[in-house]
């Protein structure tokens, strides 16, 4: 087994098209969880683009690719998923029956650590070294949109009446609906950056595009068209304008749900779950196996999902000092938040605080706008 590591632009176009080919085959080699856009090569490149230390490691077997191996590296060592903290699936992609020997390869790789927080199913050198596992929500769409439709209507059938009743009565009072599910023009994808940096400070919660780099992200993945990636920006208007939108990506057969939001002032209306509707329906016709709702305790994927899968989160690590010194930093956080997430009496207090403080910082914000005099 040879291990050879690339700079982004440094990889092949002979092993991009190997790295394709391992996801595009994924659900018939018994792991469907490899062909999640987060794990495709344009992910990764794109990310180098926008960050620093962005490496992908090629092992090949016999002189040809055997398995793809992106991360991220500090000059120290540390070593992280590629986007940790916005990337919902992470780990290592391969061809089927490969194995490996973790600690192997991060010596190859220069690391003594690998951080992970989404790390798919089945990567069982990675497991050894996970600290939780966690539900992942997905909707099944293998069998078409109605088929999903019925089964939702069997599992939750107030929520879906009562969806599609704010649906008929948002197309009433707003003059017409009409959903775009590959919306091509940038001004939108603003508009909804707008409204979901507004979201996070409403709820009190970091604002991810104040990141200038994630913001670029962004750009660069709706521009990104590489059969069979793609960044989809997906609209629900409403007498012409947008009322919600939500910036996505996919692969042949997932699409990974990523940016949500909408115009808060049509909330009684719930254009969010107007939209999810729309998108399985607009996915399916696409040949769209399943939608990954993505990590997080949120109600509403608990209403539109149809099962979950499982991904972890942890440290691999080497004899080494310091992965013993990164992992004593980051591990009581981890466990911190963990523990409020998973518990109702903890988590209820916390979010009601961290939105109490969410709409004193809007209001600071407003009174700060000078005014014309």
């Amino acid at each position: 087994m040879d291990i050879s590591v690339y700079r982004p632009g440094e990889l092949s176009a002979a092993d991009r098209a190997a790295w394709t080919a391992f996801q595009s085959k994924a659900h018939l080699n018994g792991s469907p969880g490899l062909a999640n856009p987060f794990l495709s090569p344009e992910f990764t490149l794109a990310v180098g683009r926008c960050r620093r230390g962005v490496r992908i490691a090629v092992v090949r077997e016999d002189d040809e690719p055997a398995a793809f191996f992106p991360f991220r590296r500090t000059t120290t060592g540390v070593g992280r998923a590629v986007g940790l903290g916005i990337s919902d699936c992470q780990g290592l992609v391969h061809r089927p029956g490969f194995t490996w020997e973790a600690h192997d390869l991060l010596r190859a790789c220069g690391l003594a650590v690998w951080e992970f927080d989404h790390l798919v199913e089945g990567q069982e050198p990675f497991e050894a070294g996970a600290s939780g596992t966690f539900p992942s929500p997905v909707v099944d769409l293998d069998q078409g949109y109605e088929t999903y439709l019925r089964r939702l209507r069997a599992k939750s059938p107030k929520f879906t009446r009562t969806t599609l009743a704010k649906e008929r009565r948002l197309g009433r009072d707003a003059g017409g609906l009409r959903y775009v599910h590959d919306e091509r023009d940038p001004a939108v994808l603003r508009t909804l950056t707008d409204w979901k940096s507004a979201q996070y400070r409403r709820t009190g919660r970091s604002d991810r595009f104040a990141h200038s780099w994630i913001s670029h992200l962004v750009q660069q993945l709706y521009h990104t068209r590489r059969e069979p990636f793609a960044g989809i920006l997906s609209v629900l208007y409403a007498d012409g304008k947008p009322v919600a939108a939500h910036f996505g990506l996919r692969t042949e057969r997932v699409m990974a749900c990523w940016f949500p939001a909408y115009d808060p002032s049509f909330a009684k209306y719930s254009p969010g779950l107007i939209l999810h509707l729309r998108m399985a329906e607009a996915a399916a016709a696409d040949g769209i196996a399943y939608m990954d709702l993505g990590r997080g305790r949120k109600d509403y994927k608990d209403s539109l999902k149809t099962r979950d899968l499982s991904v972890s989160e942890g440290w691999v690590t080497r004899r080494h000092p310091v992965a013993f010194g990164h992992r004593a930093h980051r591990a009581p956080a981890r466990a911190l938040r963990n523990a409020v997430l998973s518990r109702p009496e903890l988590f209820e207090p916390a979010d009601r605080i961290l939105k109490r403080m969410g709409k004193i910082r809007s209001r600071r914000e407003v009174t700060a706008i000078p005014t014309k005099t």
